[in-house]
Order: C-alpha cells, then sequence, then structure tokens
C-alpha cells in the first residue's frame, strides 16, 4: 500500500474530537482502489445533501428533517443492505457503496449521517451489537434507526435484538439497555468497520489484505496491542519475519502471560532463523 495512503489517513484520526467520519471512511478503500478520486465522491455526498437541503423549508424541524431524508435515502436513491451478497468488501467501501446503493449496516449509517450532518442533524451511530444502529435525539427522547432500512425501532424490537447477544456471552447481571445504545466515537465506527473487513480477509485467507487492515487498525488504535500482534501474523504469512517479529515481541513483552503466549512464542525461533536474527 502506497506510504502516503497511510499518512492521510493518520492524519484525519490524529485528533479525537475532530475526525471527519465519511471522508476517513472513505479513505480506507484506498487500501483495494489506489486511484480512488476521494475528492469526487465527496462532492457526490455534498450534491446529494444540497438536492435534499432545497427540498427543506428553512424553518424544518428534526423530525421533518429525519422523514425528509428517510424518503430520499431509501425510496427515491434506493439504498438498501446487500442481503443477496452481505460479506462482498465492497459493502465495506463507501464509494462502492454510493455507486450501487448497497452496503452493510455500518457503511449505510455512515452514508445517511453524512447526509443527516449537512442538513442540520446530529445523527450518531450505534456500535449495537451484531447490527449497526442510529440515533438521533430530539425532545422527546432518542429515535433509534436500522440503517438497513430507515425502520424506527422500539425499546421492545431492541430488547429482542439484544436477548441472543446476552445469551451468548452468558452475562450474570444484564446491562440496561441504554448502556448498548450510546453514542459511538467515530474512531470506534472506523475500528469496527476495518474490523469486518478483517473478518472477511482472514476467513479468504487474503494475507495482503489482512495487512492493509491491520496498518490501519495499528495506527486508528496505537494502545491496543492486540492489533500490532495481528499484524505481526500477517507480516509472518506474508514471509515479512523481520517485521514479523518486531510486532510479535512487542506484544509478548506486553502480554508475556496472554493465552495465546505459548503459541507465539514457538513461532519466534524459526521467524528470527528466517531474518537472519
Amino acid at each position: 500500500m502506497p506510504l502516503k495512503s497511510l499518512e492521510y489517513f493518520e492524519s484525519l484520526v490524529k485528533q479525537d474530537d475532530s475526525i471527519p467520519l465519511f471522508e476517513t471512511a472513505l479513505a480506507i478503500a484506498q487500501d483495494v482502489y489506489p486511484q480512488l478520486d476521494l475528492e469526487a465522491c465527496e462532492l457526490e455526498i455534498d450534491t446529494l445533501a444540497l438536492k435534499l437541503q432545497q427540498r427543506l423549508p428553512a424553518d424544518a424541524s428534526h423530525i421533518q428533517k429525519l422523514r425528509t431524508l428517510n424518503h430520499f435515502f431509501f425510496k427515491e436513491m434506493a439504498f438498501a443492505g446487500n442481503v443477496n451478497n452481505y460479506y462482498d468488501p465492497d459493502n465495506s467501501y463507501l464509494h462502492r457503496v454510493l455507486a450501487t446503493r448497497r452496503g452493510i449496516p455500518i457503511s449505510l449509517a455512515i452514508v445517511y449521517m453524512e447526509l443527516g450532518l449537512q442538513i442540520g442533524l446530529s445523527m450518531k451511530g450505534v456500535s449495537f451489537p451484531g447490527h449497526f444502529l442510529m440515533k438521533l435525539t430530539v425532545q422527546s427522547g432518542d429515535i433509534v434507526l436500522d440503517p438497513m432500512d430507515g425502520a424506527s425501532l422500539s425499546r421492545e424490537e431492541l430488547e429482542e435484538r439484544l436477548e441472543p447477544y446476552l445469551e451468548q456471552q452468558d452475562y450474570g447481571d444484564e446491562l440496561p439497555l441504554g448502556a448498548y445504545l450510546r453514542a459511538a466515537h467515530p474512531r470506534e465506527i472506523l475500528a469496527r468497520m476495518l474490523r469486518n473487513l478483517k473478518a472477511i480477509f482472514l476467513d479468504a485467507q487474503r494475507w495482503q489484505r489482512v495487512l492493509d487492515v491491520q496498518e490501519r487498525l495499528v495506527i486508528l488504535l496505537p494502545d491496543e496491542i492486540t492489533e500490532r500482534r495481528d499484524r505481526g501474523l500477517a507480516y509472518a504469512n506474508l514471509a515479512y519475519p523481520q517485521e514479523a517479529l518486531d510486532d510479535l515481541e512487542a506484544y509478548l513483552n506486553l502480554r508475556p502471560d496472554a493465552e495465546d503466549a505459548p503459541e507465539l512464542e514457538r513461532r519466534l525461533p524459526r521467524l528470527r532463523a528466517d531474518s537472519g536474527r
């Protein structure tokens, strides 16, 4: 991957309080589409937002804006979940989502929230278990939306969606529903997006793609040593022994008692031999 692409990504995520979510998520696609014209994509979303804005009266309420946005996004523009090819990596690349009008919850939400932002709606992403959601806070409370179809979800529906997750996790004391509906920080949203891609590429054993994703995750989450471990494993599978050693030894130095430490320790002698150490 060109270094310039990673440097640009790093510049976007440097400051916690000013990460431009749409622009940064869009840049992730440069791993696979290095010639991607980011400015053209941003112009496209700006043009859609202007078209939407022109339909709204100057005194439009948040509810009016939300209804107009929902109709525009899901009815007119026909954005929807790519249910027939859910695990296609293109579902996570925003320029492809814009072109095909198909995506997964998190990518659809990022496009939807950017349009909302440009018409004065402070939409927030919700990193709900298993299915990314959106919410808008109005005077009467929070409106929680499904990015796949724009449906407003009731408390009962949300609890029903949460139940299988709680059973899987085997929690003794369940957290209140509100704990799962907090607004996600842009850094969290980007990490979830990248980890979705990582899971797809790991499953297909596409190690160069895994490495591309890991480079971004290490930049995005510099304090998450497990992401550096995973980058080291990608390096090892691509036969970059020195780079793999640097990452895996850093992980083991910080997590000598980790559950996977013995297995990783067994890999080190071969990597050292291959690197000439």
